[in-house]
């Protein structure tokens, strides 16, 4: 075979494994939406039960506000990290910021693999499906150890610990990011720290959620500015 037909075999091979992917992703997204929607209406049918669709509305647009400019975010952000099989498993599957990036990322770095290849793809579809089948597999073993753990857990002298693991945890993920490159980090953390002490505790809370598009805003604007200056 000449190196055109290589490279021709090579590209219909990369079209039709970006095809199947993208195939299979719509399937499941929207198998996963039915079933989000499905399963309330089937309570409702056999209970016989019709929702106050005022308080649905409420309901939805209270959450709205916060959670459609993260998911446009996210869509944005985490799309070109993890790649296609990736994004469709991750969105999926959920707890994209405290274990999917993470771990698309570290496996990337260990394999020393660019972000946005096609080795990266494979790789952070791997490392996303790993880590989907780990927390299932963590998540039963919950909950069948979950009386049987119960004294232990509720033990006072693992109540600070599990007081901190929400600190802990995103205390962890933000020294890894900043860390990649910390000139990036300076601005929005001066944003949000002068923010918080400035904002009462409730205010502070309720809009902590909203404030991702803002933080997302100021820091590429803080990066080009950091680019221009030749400062990254």
């Amino acid at each position: 075979m000449t190196d055109s037909s290589i490279n021709t075999a090579k590209t219909q091979l990369r079209g039709a494994y970006s095809e199947s992917i993208h195939f299979v992703g719509r399937i499941w997204t929207g198998l996963a939406i039915l079933i989000l929607i499905t399963i309330p209406a089937a309570f409702c049918i056999y209970y016989q039960v019709i929702p106050d669709g005022g308080a649905i509305a409420q309901g939805l647009l209270s959450v709205a506000v916060i959670y459609l400019p993260i998911g446009a975010i996210e869509a944005i952000t985490f799309g070109p990290i993890l790649g296609g099989g990736a994004s469709y498993l991750a969105f999926i599957t959920g707890n994209l910021t405290n274990l999917k990036i993470p771990c698309a990322i570290n496996a990337l770095e260990q394999a020393h693999v660019e972000s946005g290849s096609e080795e990266a793809d494979i790789l952070s579809t791997l490392s996303v499906a790993a880590s989907s089948l780990t927390t299932n597999i963590i998540i039963i073993l919950g909950v069948l150890l979950l009386i049987p753990l119960t004294p232990i857990l509720q033990s006072p002298v693992l109540a600070p610990a599990f007081a901190n693991v929400i600190p802990a945890l995103f205390g962890a993920l933000g020294y890894m990011f900043i860390s990649r490159n910390w000139k990036l980090a300076v601005l929005p953390l001066i944003f949000i720290i002068v923010l918080f002490i400035l904002l009462p505790v409730s205010i502070a809370s309720s809009i902590s959620g909203g404030l991702i598009p803002v933080t997302v805003l100021i820091t590429i604007a803080g990066a080009r500015f950091l680019y221009k200056k030749k400062l990254v």
